[in-house]
């Protein structure tokens, strides 16, 4: 069939993806692959909620090209798919959605109701990321669909959180938490977002006991919280204070009395050196608390408002006064408008010693925007420190390795820093916890309600609370089982359940065949900002459950920022739509920019202009498939390219097998940036700028054979750069393989085919022969580039030896045509005015006298290297002053890194072309 004139990615990507699905392309297990080893990855599961972001663009194209690679390479792979429910994010986005309609509040219909609305919801909506991950092409079994809400997934779960707290790694406790005051529930450090406020700094004068004038002097940016503090600390060494370790200042508007303590989380050099310490209202208060058995004095009620009266731990030893009554009258006013009249009151009362204004980050909930609340409060926790040793082992010995190398350090000073990890959320949308609480308050967990009631009739029979008539009668009522047993109203934290995603989705706890074959598995792709929140939990969770890692490599990507380098947010207005750059360029051209920019460690700053360049390279690639069809190169059955006799095949030959060799390794290696370098050059440059050029002749040529021969190449190595490009470009590669089919369709689709296995092609003569010709006019142009000559001009051969002669003549007609070389000189020396040029140990010449002006070709350049040597001075002062380095964004500092690497290569350029010119001179 005859290859449309231009390629239509919008035409064509729709009926290629549906083409896979109906050929199960993507499905693991397929029949043939059931003695192949497996290769499994698990999806990071996005967000129900969400929609395709460009961070999830690059993670699941370097996902799809690790599977396609090895589908290809006939390994049964299996990517697992799936999307997380996202508690809060879900949660909020149906009571929006109620709100817009006019409809009661979910407190008002009850849990059941709302959660019937959030199921209609998710049925509805809650498949859109997956349509936009099939968009981009991914290559996910989605035949085996997950959702962290399932009941496979739910069951295991529930099994889960019973083993642990019967092992006593679940329990509850009464800690610190980032509470969200609008939101009403615990949020995760990742669901906190740190925001620069300009605020204020309070001078306050704590009265010293015993003494008439004297004061301990504190600095905070939260008055409101001194209500709760229970001591003041300094620093053990600090001589200001020495004399004060061991007495008692006396809190302000409140008359508790407090120790003044020496610990060394007080720093001498910030503040006064002094520092309020309140154990329920700050993260490092609470560790200082611990250290010297400080009450917890908690000030505030769950929405954020003073809560006073009626607090017994506010008024333990709190003599009653005036001031008391007067600080009392605060009780149910909003935290913020109680800082202004604590402040107020403290100048009044001449407790306020300075304001200093006073810049710092203070954190907001990322969903309600609400400033964040260090909040004393009962939840369940896992004590991640017992799971940890095994996580940190396993790394330490190899059985998983980071990728690059260098994240395996943030691992390492997480988990040996791991505090228990709270697990409850104040939300109704998840996993609600499987915790039954009896008349007394006794808890019971168990997987299932019934399990919960047995436990809890026996435990009270036993212990004389119940007659065991009374127990049977309970259990035979459903209102008085209601009423005998509360189950915990919190749900757990949507992390918890992502922690046993890669062995919950192959349908654990039951002992499936995918469990068997399937884990642990072999990559997980992600991104760095989560290395703690989800790798370092499915470690625990899958050693300790499993006794086995969940994967052998972690590859961390980079982030993907704006082609200026600044991190892509909303309220900058610099966030790119990759649904968008899809609609404009295709999906291909997306995600080779994406694995062409994929390089380890190194930040992708992605400008639509790279996309419109891969985009290009799409088309250089459509057009070499109909320069070939056109010059009848069509496969030909049993064509050996290991037997090709002309040189020209010989050498292009060998450079597929080269590029094979190299991509396969990269890819291996998660050099996707290398990979993707690898298969754009060897398509771009040496077998479409190079290849069909050089094969033009022979190609149109009378030599049956050589023609013959040519085309078969032609066509073989097509089908070979094919399979190589299609783990990055799957869908014009794929189209492609279908409409170059010669009379009959292929056997099987690309998707399906094998990875190129290119033994016996490397040829070092070939490669010397046309590898001679391919350095020598290169070079020839670029001497015309830099000296902007448009002439044909002579070409001149040095004292060379018969075989570079006879090779010249071999190519003569190639030469001259495509260096507009006029003819060709054997000297012993170059003539004057020659500008001289080193090619694979031949010297070639160009004579330019009279053609250019040296002298002032010469000065041109001077001038032009004086001025890139400015530049690159001006750079290097900036990068060398200690002070622009500290202040400046990363972004900032990363662009004039980048200004000095291309200055440095212009200026060596520049150098290289002067030093030729002085041998012309």
């Amino acid at each position: 069939m005859a290859i449309e004139k231009t390629y239509h990615p919008a035409d064509v990507e729709g009926r290629i993806y549906g083409m896979w699905e109906a050929a199960q392309a993507f499905r693991a297990g397929r029949p043939e692959r059931a003695s192949a080893e497996p290769y499994t990855i698990v999806i990071p599961p996005p967000n129900v909620t969400g929609s395709l972001h460009m961070g999830h663009a690059l993670n699941n194209t370097l996902q799809d090209i690790l599977c396609r690679f090895e589908r290809m390479r006939g390994r049964d792979v299996l990517w697992q798919p799936g999307t997380d429910h996202a508690g809060i994010a879900t949660q909020m986005v149906v009571e929006r959605q109620m709100m817009e309609r006019q409809e009661p509040h979910r407190r008002e219909i009850g849990r059941e109701k709302f959660l019937e609305k959030v199921w209609a919801w998710k049925a509805e909506s809650g498949g859109t990321i997956t349509q936009q991950l099939k968009r981009l092409g991914a290559s996910c079994d989605w035949s085996r669909e997950r959702f962290t809400m399932d009941e496979g997934l739910s069951k295991a779960v529930l099994k889960v959180f019973v083993e642990l707290y019967r092992q006593d790694l679940i329990y509850k406790d009464k800690r610190l938490v980032n509470w969200d005051p609008k939101l009403l529930t615990a949020i995760s450090d990742l669901e906190v977002q740190q925001v620069e406020v300009k605020g204020s700094l309070w001078y306050i004068k704590y009265p010293v006991e015993g003494t008439e004038n004297e004061y301990i002097i504190v600095a905070t940016t939260r008055p409101e919280t001194m209500l709760g503090d229970t001591a003041v600390a300094v620093h053990p060494d600090d001589e200001r204070y020495k004399h004060l370790i061991g007495r008692h200042a006396i809190l302000p508007l409140v008359g508790r009395r407090i120790p003044i303590i020496a610990d060394e989380y007080s720093d001498p050099e910030k503040g006064t050196g002094a520092v309020k310490i309140t154990p329920a209202h700050d993260f490092n208060d609470f560790e200082v608390g611990r250290r010297h058995h400080l009450p917890l004095v908690n000030v505030m009620n769950v929405e954020g408002k003073l809560a006073l009266q009626e607090n017994a731990a506010f008024l333990e030893n709190v003599p009653p006064s005036d001031e008391l009554n007067q600080t009392l009258a605060l009780h149910g006013i909003d935290r913020f408008a109680a800082r202004k009249r604590i402040v107020a009151t403290l100048e009044e009362k001449g407790l306020l010693d300075k304001i200093e204004p006073h810049t710092h980050m203070v954190p907001h909930g990322d969903r309600s925007g609400t400033v964040i609340e260090p909040f004393l409060t009962d939840q369940w926790y896992v004590n991640a420190k017992e799971l940890s040793f095994m996580a940190l082992a396993a790394v330490r010995e190899g059985r998983t390795r980071f990728v690059p190398q260098n994240w395996e350090k943030t691992y390492y000073d997480w988990m040996e820093n791991i505090q228990p990890w709270c697990i409850s959320r104040q939300l109704w949308w998840g996993h609600q916890i499987p915790a039954w609480y009896g008349p007394d308050d006794k808890v019971f967990v168990a997987e299932t309600e019934d399990e919960a009631l047995a436990e809890a009739l026996a435990y009270y029979v036993v212990n004389d609370v119940l007659t065991q008539e009374e127990a049977n009668r309970i259990a035979e009522s459903s209102d008085r089982r209601a009423t005998f047993l509360k189950r915990d109203e919190d749900v757990l934290d949507t992390w918890f359940s992502s922690a046993l995603w890669p062995f919950s989705t192959l349908g654990w706890p039951d002992e499936t065949p995918e469990v068997k074959r399937y884990y642990p598995t072999n990559t997980l792709v992600t991104g760095f900002d989560i290395i703690f929140f989800w790798v370092a939990r499915m470690m625990m969770m899958g050693l300790h459950f499993m006794k086995e890692v969940p994967f052998r490599d972690v590859y961390i990507h980079a982030l993907v920022r704006d082609e200026r380098g600044a991190k892509m947010s909303k309220s900058k207005g610099n966030v790119i739509d990759p649904l968008h750059l899809i609609d404009d360029y295709g999906a291909d051209a997306l995600r080779f920019t994406l694995a062409a920019m994929a390089a380890q460690g190194r930040d992708i700053k992605l400008s639509t202009q790279r996309v419109e360049g891969y985009r290009n390279f799409a088309t250089k690639l459509w057009n070499a498939a109909r320069f070939a069809e056109m010059n009848g190169a069509a496969m030909v059955p049993g064509f050996d390219p290991r037997l090709a006799t002309e040189t020209l095949n010989k050498w292009i030959g060998h450079e597929l097998a080269k590029a094979a060799r190299e991509i396969t390794v990269a890819i291996e290696g998660y050099k996707f940036n290398e990979a993707a370098g690898t298969a754009y050059r060897f398509v771009w440059n040496v077998y479409c700028d190079w290849y069909l050029e050089l094969a033009k002749p022979a190609l149109t040529g009378p030599d049956g054979a050589a023609k013959s021969e040519t085309r078969a190449m032609v066509a073989r190595v097509r089908d070979e750069a094919l399979k190589l490009l299609h783990p990055f470009m799957p869908f014009i590669t794929e189209e492609l393989w279908r409409v170059t089919a010669e009379g009959a369709p292929r056997a099987r689709l690309l998707v399906l085919s094998e990875w190129p296995s290119l033994e016996g092609l490397d040829d070092a003569a070939a490669e010397a022969e046309i590898g001679w010709v391919v350095d020598l006019v290169s070079a020839i142009r670029s001497v015309r580039a830099e000296m902007n000559i448009t002439a044909v001009t002579p070409l001149e051969l040095i004292n060379v030896s018969k075989e570079t002669r006879a090779r010249a003549l071999r190519w003569l007609e190639h030469i001259m045509r495509l260096a507009r070389v006029s003819e060709i000189f054997y000297l012993d020396k170059p003539a004057s005015g020659s500008v001289q040029l080193l090619v694979r140990g031949d010297v070639a010449a160009l004579p330019l006298k009279g053609i250019i002006d040296i002298a002032a070709e010469q000065a041109r350049l001077t001038k032009e290297i004086a001025k890139v040597e400015a530049d690159i001075k001006r750079v290097g002062a900036k990068l060398n002053n200690p002070e622009f380095v500290r202040k400046a964004p990363e972004e900032i500092i990363e662009g004039e890194k980048e200004k000095r690497d291309e200055a440095e290569s212009r200026r060596a350029k520049l150098l290289e072309a002067l030093e030729r010119l002085k041998g012309a001179a």
